[in-house]
C-alpha cells in the first residue's frame, strides 16, 4: 500500500479530474468558452514535463558526481516521460488552437518556443543512441541535458514574457489570472496537476522496472 501510493493518487485525482473537468462549471470568456476545459488537460502537461525533466537533469548531475548506472537510467527514464508529457503538452494545445484561433499551429512565440525546446529533447533520445559504449554514453547524455534544460527555460518561460502572444494569458486575452477564472476551476486545475505528476512517476517506475528486468536478462 505505501509503495503504491503515488497509483492510488493519480488514479483518484484524474478520476476527479474526468468528471468535473467536463461536466463542472466554468465561467464563460470570450473567444475561450467551453474549451477553456482544455486547461485540466493542456497545462498540467506542461507542469508534469517540466517536473520530469528537472528530475532527469538533478540525475545527470548526480550521475557527473557519481557514475553509477541505476543512477543514469533515472536520468534517461525521467526525460523521456517528459519528452512524452511534452508531445501530449503541443498536441492538446494544438487541438485547443484550432477551436479558439481556426488553426492547428500558428507563428507564436509560445508554440515555436515549445516545438524547439521538443526538437533539443528529441537529439537527446537520438544522442543516446548514437553510442555503444555505456559509460560514455551517460557522461555525454549527463551533460547535454543539462545544457537542454538550460535552453528549455528561457524558451518556455522567460522569452514568451517578453513579448506579445495569443496564447491564453498574454496580449489581454483571458487566462488563468484570478480576474479570468473562478475557484471551480481551480479546484479542478490543481488536483489534474497533482494526477498528472503522479501518472507520470508512474510510468517512470515502469520503465525503470522494465530497464532493471532488460539489464538482469543481459547479465544472465
Amino acid at each position: 500500500m505505501k509503495q503504491n501510493w503515488y497509483k492510488y493518487l493519480a488514479v483518484l485525482m484524474l478520476s476527479y479530474v474526468m468528471v468535473w473537468g467536463f461536466l463542472g462549471h466554468i465561467p464563460r470568456q470570450p473567444v475561450l468558452h467551453e474549451t477553456a476545459r482544455n486547461l485540466y488537460f493542456h497545462v498540467p502537461m506542461w507542469f508534469s514535463m517540466f517536473v520530469m525533466l528537472t528530475i532527469s537533469v538533478i540525475n545527470s548531475i548526480k550521475y557527473l558526481r557519481n557514475p553509477l548506472t541505476s543512477i543514469d537510467d533515472k536520468a534517461e527514464s525521467y526525460a523521456y516521460t517528459g519528452i512524452l508529457f511534452g508531445i501530449v503538452g503541443c498536441a492538446t494545445g494544438s487541438i485547443w488552437a484550432r477551436y479558439t484561433w481556426g488553426t492547428w499551429w500558428t507563428n507564436d512565440v509560445k508554440l515555436n518556443g515549445a516545438a524547439i525546446g521538443l526538437l533539443i529533447y528529441f537529439a537527446y533520445a537520438i544522442l543516446r543512441g548514437s553510442f555503444e559504449d555505456e559509460q560514455q554514453k551517460a557522461r555525454i547524455s549527463a551533460i547535454y541535458n543539462i545544457f537542454a534544460i538550460a535552453l528549455l527555460i528561457p524558451l518556455l518561460i522567460i522569452l514568451p514574457r517578453m513579448t506579445d502572444s495569443l496564447h491564453p494569458g498574454n496580449g489581454g486575452n483571458p487566462g488563468f489570472k484570478p480576474m479570468d477564472t473562478q475557484g471551480a476551476m481551480r479546484i479542478v486545475f490543481y488536483p489534474a496537476v497533482i494526477g498528472w505528476i503522479s501518472l507520470g512517476y508512474w510510468i517512470t517506475n515502469l520503465r525503470l522496472r522494465i530497464r532493471k528486468i532488460e539489464r538482469q536478462a543481459n547479465e544472465a
